[in-house]
């Protein structure tokens, strides 16, 4: 059975500014269920993440300014939201659902969290509208309790994976690969293991040529034996945030080339949803439902 992580806590209410993003978190699981791709069965719900497993990941004097919200004016204004004791709640939960995910991957092939894909957390900062790196945290679970031995982080988000590379920069059993818009955010990209920069306005063709000849030799270089991926539908040509010019059915495809070779080569993966900022709402709940779809597809 597919196993998706998700919480209640993913519909954490911003002020209305900050608000349009959170709503697919809602929307998500209702499309899916309503259609038939899932069921109620499908889903657990991630219980809050200990603060050990945090501080794996995490800088001691930055959790403790996030748990008693003691972040300076330019921390906060980094982040993107506004703090909360409730938004730091949400992204333990989060990141535990990776986490979970990452262990349900290993006994079914294929996990999914609603949420995650906060890439450009820091060991010592937060940025970009994330707070807590999920999937380093659940990286560096797997490692510390020898359920992995080494990790390969695929990063299809249109924005590069600076924290995640940043916390793994010393770490060699974690390859960090990222496959983003050149010219967009972060404007100081960190060095993943493998970076591709993508010029503006790339379109299907080249985006996905670009990933199929990328991903054979990267698995076989690799040999991973865990895999995170981050599948983040910013990619898309609607997207406000973008810069890149994929299609939705693009966009699919891309999560077709990834799962494939995961499920041919028998390698555990978690997946975390990332970015989306489509104008239209519908635009960014289809195109992170069709992730879920081609999962359940290829695996079960």
């Amino acid at each position: 059975m597919l196993k998706i992580a998700y919480s209640p806590i993913y519909k954490y209410q911003l002020p209305e500014k900050h608000r349009f993003p959170m709503v697919k978190y809602e929307l998500i699981p209702e499309q899916l269920i309503y259609e038939g791709t899932i069921t109620e069965d499908n889903f657990f719900h991630p219980q809050l993440l200990p603060e050990v497993s945090i501080l794996w990941t995490h800088d001691a004097a930055y959790w403790e300014k996030l748990k008693n919200q003691t972040l300076s004016r330019k921390e906060i204004r980094e982040i993107g939201f506004p703090m909360s004791a409730q938004l730091i709640t949400r992204g333990r939960h989060i990141s535990n659902g990776t986490i979970e995910c990452a262990l349900y991957a290993q006994a079914y092939g294929i996990a999914m969290n609603v949420a995650g894909g906060t890439h450009h957390a820091y060991t010592y900062k937060g940025a970009g509208f994330c707070v807590l790196n999920d999937i380093a945290i659940a990286a560096n679970y797997l490692l510390r309790h020898q359920l992995a031995q080494q990790i390969l982080v695929i990063d299809l988000d249109v924005h590069q994976g600076d924290g995640t590379a940043q916390i793994f920069k010393d770490e060699p059993r974690v390859f960090t690969f990222s496959m983003h818009g050149a010219k967009n955010y972060p404007a100081r990209k960190q060095a993943s293991d493998l970076d591709i920069g993508l010029p503006d306005k790339t379109e299907d063709a080249l985006y996905l040529k670009t990933l199929k000849d990328t991903l054979p030799k990267l698995l076989e270089d690799v040999q991973p034996d865990f895999i995170f991926y981050l599948s983040g539908v910013d990619i898309i040509a609607s997207d406000k945030l973008g810069r890149l010019s994929v299609s939705l059915q693009g966009c699919k495809e891309r999560d077709e080339v990834v799962l494939k070779a995961c499920k041919q080569q028998g390698i555990p993966v978690a997946i975390s949803m990332g970015g989306g900022y489509s104008e239209k709402l519908a635009h960014i709940v289809e195109a992170h439902a069709n992730t879920f779809r081609v999962a359940q597809r290829l695996f079960f």
